[in-house]
């Protein structure tokens, strides 16, 4: 795993390079998607499949729509039927996608007539039929969804070659047939479905096992509410971390409190998003039909996008709120957790979120001297050298260009997740190779607590990714850390560099793989409107 291409390195930062020292993930990222939500982009997931006797698939999860309260009734948060959601893979490491999998969303109201379910109203002699303001009429169950009031479906299409002029093939239903999928209604509460676990039988209804097109093995998708898996203490840390950002415990989780005097320590109270969910997209494919030519490691990521044009209908009516037209925009993006928030500059995030993989050079300043180092090192260094008796002239590593942070989030570990060309550009990279861990053995750490099948080889769901992308920002690289239990110097850059650099960094909010399911679509099962 060691580091031996730093001449390389050095030298693609003449040519350009984005950021992606990361610290959370991607709720309200920039000025001009929080006026969109149902096409941002939260999290992205990319790894090895981990449910028993599905080692030879890799999972890929793209949640939209953030922030989601249970009981926002009555019309709760479907998809935007204008936007195309998409997944893209790049297996040969030129920063443009091989594969993409688009989304495209459609709503309907059920009936002969398609205005719904009504009901009979008034006196005999004087009675109307009229249409009900709600998403449901009656219980629901998995074997009975007669009482359902809104009907969303989508189709799937895989594009082989670059998403704009490569071929498009539709995905079929390998059970039923067609190329029209359902997703079920987001979990109204527990009067409707009867209870959480008959919630999931019914969510459950919705995994679809798909025909791929040139891949001989079937796949699996499903789209639909699930509780969001990101933890996060998200309030505090954007409130110039109010917090003291170390942990107060000798180790995570020891309640001890004998760790940095005043440090925060481990609890599910700093998770600021336990009580909200997400709507997922989530596949499962066969590695074979991935990997294509290259090495086995694929660069991924989503985004979301929308026609130019939007007219609206000044007489709206139910599927006829507006006109759509032009070419399709990108307005979202995601790869890495948090690479919009707290690396791109202020100026410059409705750009990224437009902005292609292969275009990512435009923001070369914000990797070779990213800022959130310094801000940290502002907001606590007198107070940790007044706790700790020091002098430290800097909390924030030293070392300019950061090329630990370039080969973490950039340009991939060699032999781990790099891939065949060695393209700088911010994509989620995963090494198909690597077998998956069960959950329970499971490092939330990922490659930093040794476990090369998490973290950033590719994300797992239970990855606490706002702990170690803190960690490797403030330099963690630039000490040795665990491969396959031996101690490794990466090469990348040298302790002096990093003051801190060992210092257990983190937010206080612990995720890990036990919060999550251990089969397909492994995310939790959506938090209910009531109960």
């Amino acid at each position: 795993m060691k580091t031996k291409y730093l001449s390389l390195v050095i030298g693609t930062l003449c040519t350009g390079m984005v950021a992606t020292a990361t610290m959370a993930s991607s709720h309200r990222e920039a000025p001009n998607i929080t006026r969109m939500p149902t096409v941002d982009s939260t999290d992205f997931y990319a790894f090895n499949s981990y449910e028993e006797g599905r080692g030879e698939y890799v999972t890929l999860i793209a949640n939209y729509l953030p922030l989601q309260d249970a009981y926002g009734g009555p019309n709760y948060f479907a998809l935007d039927p204008a936007a195309v959601y998409s997944i893209h893979i790049d297996n040969d490491g030129d920063a443009v996608e091989d594969l993409t999998y688009q989304f495209r969303f459609q709503q309907a109201l059920p009936g002969e007539d398609g205005e719904g379910v009504k009901l009979t109203v008034g006196p005999e002699g004087n009675t109307r039929s009229v249409a009900v303001p709600l998403k449901n009429v009656g219980g629901i169950s998995a074997d009975d969804m007669s009482a359902v009031n809104f009907l969303e479906t989508y189709e799937l299409t895989l594009v082989e070659g670059e998403q704009r002029t490569g071929m498009g093939m539709e995905v079929q239903d390998a059970t039923m047939g067609g190329t029209t999928f359902s997703k079920p209604l987001d979990f109204i509460g527990t009067k409707s479905f009867g209870s959480r676990d008959a919630y999931a039988d019914y969510a459950a209804s919705f995994v679809h096992e798909i025909a791929i097109p040139g891949c001989e093995t079937n796949g699996r998708v499903f789209v639909g509410q699930r509780k969001d898996p990101f933890v996060v203490n998200l309030g505090k840390t954007f409130d110039l971390v109010n917090y003291v950002p170390v942990e107060g415990d000798s180790m995570r989780g020891n309640g001890d409190g004998e760790g940095f005097p005043g440090g925060i320590t481990q609890d599910a109270g700093n998770d600021d998003l336990g009580n909200k969910n997400v709507t997922a997209l989530a596949l499962e494919i066969p590695k074979s039909c991935v990997t294509g030519d290259g090495n086995g490691t694929i660069g991924t990521w989503t985004t979301a996008s929308l026609p130019q044009a939007r007219i609206l209908n000044p007489q709206a009516e139910f599927n006829n709120t507006e006109v759509n037209g032009g070419a399709l925009t990108q307005v979202s993006r995601l790869g890495n957790p948090l690479v919009n928030e707290l690396v791109i500059g202020l100026k410059d995030k409705d750009r990224f979120s437009s902005a292609h993989p292969s275009d990512d050079g435009q923001f070369l300043d914000y990797v070779s001297h990213p800022s959130l180092p310094e801000l940290l090192n502002i907001l606590f260094k007198d107070a940790v050298n007044s706790t700790l008796g020091t002098n430290m002239e800097t909390l924030a590593p030293t070392n300019f260009p950061r090329n630990d942070l370039i080969t973490a989030f950039l340009t991939g570990f060699e032999g781990v997740n790099q891939l065949s060309t060695v393209t700088p550009s911010e994509v989620l990279r995963l090494n198909t190779g690597i077998p998956a861990k069960p959950a329970a053995e499971q490092s939330p750490f990922g490659v930093a607590g040794d476990d090369l099948a998490g973290f950033p080889n590719g994300r797992r769901p239970g990855d606490d990714v706002v702990d170690i992308a803190l960690r490797v920002v403030m330099g963690r690289l630039c000490y040795p850390i665990p491969v396959n239990g031996e101690q490794t110097d990466l090469g990348l850059c040298a302790p002096e560099d990093a003051n801190t650099g060992e210092v257990a960094f983190t937010d206080g909010a612990p995720v890990d793989a036990s919060m999550m399911k251990v089969s397909f679509p492994y995310l939790a099962e959506p938090l209910p409107g009531s109960e």
